[in-house]
């Protein structure tokens, strides 16, 4: 998306352009944009600002209800599954007859859900709520600092012409 002081300096270029004998179409395709776009952001000689973000956006109506949400989150969780995929917990559940234990859940938003589960884990593990970690220290290459680790390395090509 462009900003409104982009779309305002964008049109103030074009309309420079066009005012020196330059032909619309060539100056919005100098910049990158279409003739349309320029002419749908100076809609009744006013630049408008872009409504995109200040659209309500509904819903989806196969989105996973709470309860339904947590079902498959202890489903995924119980410790017969819990080691394993999204992937594969569905089609075992499948095969044992069970797949009503996740109701309407696919396996992709078994998935989605599992994994935004693990995001928010190790986003609260990171940072300065985990000790740090000691690391053992690497030993200094022989002839560090030099050219490909080795100070006496000679590097040499044959090449033979026939």
């Amino acid at each position: 998306m462009i900003s409104t002081p982009h779309r305002q300096t964008a049109i103030a270029l074009i309309v420079d352009n066009v005012t020196a004998g330059a032909r619309c179409g060539e100056a919005c395709s100098e910049l990158e944009i279409s003739n349309h776009t320029q002419r749908r952001w100076t809609k009744d000689s006013q630049i408008h600002a872009d409504q995109r973000p200040l659209v309500p956006r509904p819903e989806p109506a196969n989105k996973l209800s709470a309860s339904e949400r947590t079902a498959v989150l202890d489903v995924c969780n119980s410790t017969e599954f819990a080691s394993l995929p999204p992937s594969q917990i569905v089609p075992k559940l499948a095969d044992q007859g069970d797949i009503w234990r996740l109701s309407a859940a696919s396996t992709v938003s078994c998935a989605q859900l599992v994994s935004s589960i693990t995001v928010a884990r190790q986003d609260r593990r990171s940072g300065a709520n985990c000790p740090p970690v000691k690391r053992p220290v690497r030993p200094a290459r022989y002839g560090s600092g030099t050219s490909h680790g080795c100070p006496d390395r000679l590097w040499a090509c044959f090449f033979t012409f026939t």
